[in-house]
């Protein structure tokens, strides 16, 4: 009977530890990195006035995205989350530059963007689309004149 004891003292000590080590791994968050974050070396490379449209893909790698109406204007958007378990991804670290340059291809303004992110709620409602809701009178009443009554096939 003590043999047992040990046995499934043993067991259970095994089985819990085993345990705890898989809820803390579960529990560990999930960093991602999205866009270009860019790291201060980098930015210290670039010099406004001076440095080239080519010398700053060199240097930071392509934009994000590029201006809509100015293609001269740059943007590089970095963001870094972190998720922990089924909770919603948070943002621990964000950076937009925007970098702009003159016709001649020189950099006139690179400088972060600061702020300005607006927290959207999500509504999980569903919005009601209009047309033709018909009614079952009107299903049923709505087939007559439809088939051809000599032949009993529709036209």
């Amino acid at each position: 009977m003590i043999q047992n004891t040990k046995s499934f003292s043993k067991q259970f000590l095994l089985i819990s530890g085993f345990s705890c080590l898989m809820m803390s791994v579960a529990c560990s968050p999930t960093i991602n990195k999205r866009g270009n974050l860019l790291e201060s070396y980098q930015i210290d490379e670039i010099k406004v006035g001076e440095t080239t449209r080519s010398e700053v893909l060199r240097n930071l790698g392509s934009p994000t995205a590029k201006g809509t109406f100015d293609t001269n204007i740059w943007y590089y958007i970095g963001q870094k989350t972190e998720k922990t378990g089924i909770f919603d991804p948070e943002i621990v670290e964000e950076k937009v530059y925007v970098a702009q340059f003159n016709d001649a291809g020189i950099l006139e303004r690179f400088e972060p963007v600061e702020g300005g992110r607006v927290k959207i709620p999500y509504s999980r409602q569903k919005t009601i689309t209009g047309g033709t809701e018909t009614t079952i009178m009107q299903d049923l009443l709505g087939n007559l004149g439809k088939f051809n009554p000599q032949t009993g096939e529709g036209q």
